[in-house]
């Protein structure tokens, strides 16, 4: 059998976007058996996957912050302890970052990733024994599929993406249908604005469906409540973590959501999403997968790729790119999905 480590560290959605090429390789390839790096903050996810038997947490982005630290020092060499234990067939960054690739240096297995061209930090590649171009004028899901079936040998299927951990329940129709409004997000240039939230809760109460309201800190709970505080039925969850928030995403009859890792989750679990695209470019980073629908604005300056709107305009609607795009006919495109 072989053994493959995957390296592909961080954010939500580039974990997620990994996980069709592992199912790829199951079919092509079994029997076949993965191991992941990943950030601590997301080691749930990889474990969703049957493919997946052990997960090699690392904390990059804490260490960073005091690398000098003894206590730093000591996870560092347990991390790297770790990383050793297992001879693998082939380790594949999937990141393409120097970090991820200097993992990839430290593990036992012939070190693969995208080459010179091809990778988002392009000096990663001159750690890899084996360096794979893979087009950037691809979908991200795309590239990390090719990746794979170029280092293991198969054919890129041409189908939609599995991701391998979707789990279906059937719905309880005597309870009322749920609407979850996936709302935060990183970039302030991503953030649809509050008032367009509210208009659209309002609009899904008069049609029958309860809203929820997730938040991961406190900003997105303060605006959580201001939501739910003008509309009829809406419901603001408990801070819920991922485990949680895969299992509500499986109970929900929806999902709309901005450009961010849970909105991903949604389409990696099937469930039907709207996502919204000002800033990025839904082509190549949107959601991908069974009953998705991306809704990209039209405005001029999009896809500006800034964290910051620096639009001027005398619109009161900020971000500017979302005034093209208000409640009404993203409730007109999502009542087409239900």
């Amino acid at each position: 059998m072989q053994r493959i480590l995957v390296v592909k560290t961080s954010s939500m959605g580039d974990v997620i976007h990994a996980l069709p090429a592992l199912t790829d390789a199951g079919r092509m390839l079994n029997p076949i058996q993965f191991d992941w790096v990943v950030e601590e903050n997301f080691k749930e996810i990889p474990m969703w996957h049957p493919l997946v038997e052990r997960i090699i947490p690392v904390a990059l982005r804490r260490w960073r912050k005091a690398p000098f630290a003894a206590a730093t020092r000591q996870e560092w060499k347990q991390f790297r302890q770790a990383l050793r234990l297992q001879h693998y067939d082939y380790v594949i960054d999937a990141q393409g970052l120097v970090k991820s690739a200097i993992v990839t240096r430290l593990a036992d297995g012939e070190r693969c990733g995208y080459d010179w061209q091809s990778a988002r930090e392009p000096l990663a590649s001159c750690l890899y024994q084996r360096r794979i171009r893979v087009s950037k004028q691809q979908h991200a899901v795309t590239r990390v599929r090719e990746l794979f079936a170029r280092v293991l040998g198969y054919e890129l299927p041409t189908d939609l993406p599995d991701y391998g951990i979707a789990n279906p329940i059937a719905l309880d129709p005597s309870q009322k249908p749920i609407i979850l409004f996936i709302h935060g997000t990183t970039w302030a240039s991503k953030l649809w604005p509050q008032a367009y939230w509210i208009a659209l809760a309002q609009l899904a109460n008069q049609q029958g469906y309860q809203v929820q309201l997730p938040w991961g800190n406190s900003v997105e709970q303060q605006r959580a409540t201001e939501i739910a505080s003008q509309c009829e039925d809406a419901v603001i969850l408990p801070r819920l973590n991922l485990s949680e928030l895969r299992d509500k995403l499986l109970s929900v009859k929806a999902a709309v959501a901005v450009d961010t890792g849970l909105g991903h989750m949604a389409a990696a679990l099937a469930v039907p999403t709207l996502s919204l695209y000002g800033p990025t470019d839904p082509q190549k980073v949107g959601t991908l997968g069974k009953a998705q629908q991306q809704l990209a604005m039209s405005f001029g300056c999009v896809p500006c790729r800034q964290t910051t709107c620096h639009y001027q305009s005398d619109a009161t609607i900020s971000p500017a790119c979302y005034q093209d795009k208000p409640p009404l006919i993203v409730w007109e495109k999502l009542r087409e999905m239900l």
